[in-house]
């Protein structure tokens, strides 16, 4: 039988009359001084070296007002003895959670600087984790904004674990595989920001799309006074600067100033999915595209050794202004980035005749592998001028058997 009775509130709690008003309040005054940073003093140092804070980079990148925290709280207090109340909080060094970015939900977490140097040793690697964890299984783009090491099995790792990250406890210790296998689920975007070490500097390379700032991002396995230990003195920018980096092809582009990076990661993430499981977004074309270019008619010339400008035949070809290009100065007799055809998406790939005649080096086969990959991940279709004398010199070769 179905009981009618009224529902009644229970019995108030003999002896309590007091709320959660004082816990609250505590909890307000962590966030806080959670976004106070490492404090005054540090966050002007931050300054004085030409960087944004972590909340400053995240507040400029994302649509304004879109930023929800995840784990503002996370971190370590101090209460007086006596009437336990929060008397000073350090924050863990990550700052994360979601936004929009040109209205597409996006995860987003960012190094500190202004604490521990950004280092996410012993159990602070938690949030940087729980970021990776949030954009795989909800499928949005994750951006990184790294400056620091980001842990990678320094004294205070050994002290608390017993062992350092490597050998043998990657996987585990750092959850590294969770950065691997985010290459084939979402789109990543990394950005160096400053000195980025040890697995920081893993973290940027591991990405679909990773841009420096000149002048004050310097990326390497180890800085300046390891090395200087094992006899070869260098600073920063001769280690890991832009020139460095770019020109191996450990990070895709670099640019001014942080706006740039930003503006750099906003385009990058307008060609792309949100995820494996959707397609590329179109944009209705500003284009026309019935358009034709007199210019192409004469853009290679008949004298098969005479070099020509591939670039401005890309830009004739796709819509105009919508060409991205990325890792130019790597592998550099192909030509690879994304553009728009009607206003849909593509991946363009070019030889340059400007560089080894266009003939495909072992950088530039890498280079290829790597966004063709990215292509097929995205759903990408492959635009190729092709102008490649290797080709002509196999038909040749077949042509004499």
């Amino acid at each position: 039988m179905p009981d009618d009775r009224p529902l009644r509130s229970p019995p108030p709690i003999e002896g309590s009359t007091e709320g959660w008003e004082a816990e609250l309040e505590e909890l307000r005054q962590r966030i806080l001084l959670a976004e106070q940073l490492g404090g005054p003093e540090r966050v002007a140092r931050q300054h004085q070296g030409g960087r944004l804070t972590v909340r400053e980079r995240i507040g400029r990148l994302l649509d304004q007002g879109s930023f929800h925290e995840i784990g503002a709280i996370a971190g370590k207090a101090h209460y007086d003895a006596q009437s336990r109340a929060i008397q000073s909080f350090i924050p863990a060094n990550c700052v994360f959670g979601r936004g929009t970015v040109d209205g597409r939900p996006v995860v987003i977490a960012g190094d500190d600087f202004t604490l521990r140097g950004g280092s996410a040793d012993a159990s602070i690697k938690g949030k940087p984790k729980m970021s990776e964890e949030i954009a795989a299984l909800y499928r949005m783009p994750i951006i990184r904004l790294i400056e620091g090491s980001g842990g990678g099995g320094s004294v205070k790792t050994i002290e608390t674990t017993g062992r350092a990250n490597l050998p043998g406890g990657l996987i585990e210790t750092t959850s590294f595989d969770l950065i691997a296998n985010q290459m084939s689920l979402v789109p990543v975007v990394a950005l160096g920001l400053g000195s980025v070490a040890g697995l920081g500097a893993a973290r940027l390379a591991a990405s679909h799309y990773s841009v420096m700032v000149k002048g004050i991002a310097a990326v390497f396995v180890a800085g300046p006074p390891v090395v200087e230990r094992l006899g070869e003195p260098r600073t920063k920018q001769e280690l890991g600067g832009w020139e460095i980096q770019l020109g191996c092809g450990a990070v895709d582009h670099a640019v001014e100033t942080e706006d740039d990076a930003f503006d750099a990661t906003r385009r990058f993430l307008s060609y792309l999915p949100s995820s494996v499981h959707d397609l590329p977004p179109r944009r209705r074309s500003w284009d026309d595209p019935s358009r034709r270019e007199e210019a192409l008619i004469s853009a290679v010339p008949r004298a098969k050794r005479q070099p020509y400008h591939m670039r401005r035949i890309i830009e004739s070809v796709v819509d105009k202004g919508s060409f991205f290009e990325m890792g130019q100065l790597f592998g550099r007799p192909i030509i690879t980035g994304f553009a728009r055809l009607d206003g849909w998406p593509v991946a363009v790939m070019a030889g340059d005749p400007l560089y080894h005649g266009g003939a495909w080096t072992a950088d530039a086969c890498a280079k290829i592998v790597r966004f063709v990959d990215m292509a097929q991940t995205f759903h990408l279709p492959v635009v190729h001028l092709v102008d490649c004398p290797a080709s002509r010199s196999g038909s040749l070769r077949s042509e004499a058997v």
